[in-house]
């Protein structure tokens, strides 16, 4: 039987981007053996303060941040989408697309998945795709069907290093999605934590890669709220959208 080639999907406002983020994304690819990861930034997520930085910025960070990561992609679904949006309707678009909801993987935190009561949908959300909650520093994933028992039913542990096994993998291709509890090392970085430091003016360098550092530090990104809710505007094609977030 041909293995079911899974998608991966993080989304978030990005703002930025940063080192913790990849640390999750790659850790699920690791793990998952994911056959491609879509990276999905958000506008204006409805249960947070508006991103400073324009979408435009924003997608272009994530846009080099991909670049040489054979298998991740930047995608516009929801800059691109004028309607209010969740992580329930982005998966329901991708499933208009053709992806069925075992083959796609929602990537997210450990730390924003202890709120998933509070999610849009909840609980057909979790129906929709498998979920892979990646450990974040003093949120670990194995602590997870502790503090969310009514779901210990549904979660997996896997290793951090290597794909799981060939029949616990099979397993997962047939019944309802699950979720997956990934430990890992992420770096302890937020976007608020950045955002901060570029208006106190001390350095961001190691919090998010090389070319997101220049990229900020060229259009004198987050040094005040004005200028850049005044950045450049998105091109044709990258409207506004909402999605649930990850900082």
């Amino acid at each position: 039987m041909t293995r079911l080639q899974r998608v991966g999907v993080f989304g978030g406002m990005f703002d930025p981007i940063h080192c913790g983020h990849l640390d999750v994304v790659a850790a699920a690819e690791r793990a998952l053996g994911l056959a491609a990861i879509l990276i999905v930034p958000s506008n204006i997520p409805p249960h947070r303060e508006q991103p400073l930085a324009s979408p435009y910025h924003r997608f272009a960070m994530v846009a080099m941040v991909v670049a040489g990561r054979r298998r991740w992609r930047a995608c516009d679904l929801e800059l691109s989408d004028p309607a209010p949006s969740y992580t329930a309707r982005t998966l329901r678009r991708l499933h208009d697309a053709g992806h069925t909801p075992l083959a796609l993987v929602f990537i997210t935190g450990a730390d924003a998945f202890l709120d998933i009561g509070t999610w849009h949908e909840y609980p057909a959300v979790l129906d929709l795709a498998h979920f892979a909650v990646v450990s974040r520093p003093g949120v670990p994933a194995g602590a997870l069907r502790a503090r969310l028992p009514h779901l210990a039913e549904r979660m997996i542990l896997v290793p951090s290093e290597g794909a799981l096994a060939a029949g616990e993998t099979d397993a997962r291709e047939s019944g309802p999605p699950c979720i997956f509890l990934i430990e890992a090392a992420t770096a302890d970085v937020s976007s608020t934590a950045i955002r901060r430091a570029r208006q106190a003016g001390r350095s961001i360098a190691g919090l998010v890669p090389e070319a997101v550092q220049q990229h900020i530090e060229q259009h004198g990104l987050y040094l005040d709220r004005p200028r850049d809710a005044r950045a450049a505007q998105p091109p044709p094609g990258l409207a506004a959208g909402r999605l649930h977030g990850q900082d």
